[in-house]
């Protein structure tokens, strides 16, 4: 039975747009999505944070850097057959001043950080890496964010994210999935996946993952 740990931010929480941090139920979220389309074979864990980054502290909401809380949940959930890393619309705050590529090398660190692990299988009498799983989140879209003006200067900003992603897997050595293929966020705050959204990008990831566990 593979174990899959989807390790994202609000849209992997399941942040419901526009709202004061209410939560659509598991089977809602994309994650939830995903183990419905599965079936019963998997184990699907969510291990989400609003506010979570890739690499980066942020000063304005501590205690949200990916980089620091990746090493436990890896050990937590070990062994993991495939680690989903959904990240990056948070490390487009205005105050960050990153580039896309600079929030995907973020991004690749993390999937290499899991590549050097030995939170896989067993395989051989021996512990190995799971594998990964890089995706590019939807892009902002204009909205009248109600953070504030943390995302202002967004939506210009992640245009190139889907290159600069599909570049970093490529360089890592991992799989790729493009959540703007599918999807887009809501209009009504610009940044989270609406119940559609979460339905969209739940399906379209369990085709891949059902196609590395044949």
């Amino acid at each position: 039975m593979p174990t899959i740990l989807c390790f994202g931010d609000s849209n992997t929480w399941g942040y419901v747009p526009g709202s004061d941090a209410l939560r659509y139920p598991p089977n809602v979220r994309w994650p939830g999505v995903m183990k419905n389309e599965l079936g019963g074979n998997y184990t699907i864990i969510e291990e989400a944070l609003n506010g979570r980054t890739t690499v980066w502290d942020d000063p304005l909401k501590p205690n949200r850097c990916g980089k620091d809380h990746l090493p436990t949940a890896l050990e937590s959930h070990a062994p993991i057959d495939l680690v989903i890393i959904a990240l990056g619309v948070n490390d487009l705050k205005h105050h960050f001043h990153l580039t896309a590529h600079d929030i995907a090398q973020g991004a690749g660190y993390l999937a290499e950080m899991v590549q050097a692990s030995d939170a896989g299988p067993v395989e051989r009498g021996r512990k190995t890496a799971p594998k990964v799983m890089l995706v590019c989140p939807a892009r902002p879209v204009p909205a009248q964010y109600p953070f504030g003006h943390k995302f202002d200067t967004a939506v210009g900003r992640s245009e190139a994210m889907p290159e600069a992603y599909r570049e970093i897997a490529e360089q890592v050595d991992c799989l790729f999935g493009d959540a703007n293929t599918v999807t887009d966020v809501s209009a009504i705050d610009g940044i989270h996946l609406d119940e559609t959204g979460h339905a969209k990008l739940g399906k379209a990831l369990a085709i891949v993952v059902a196609d590395q566990f044949e």
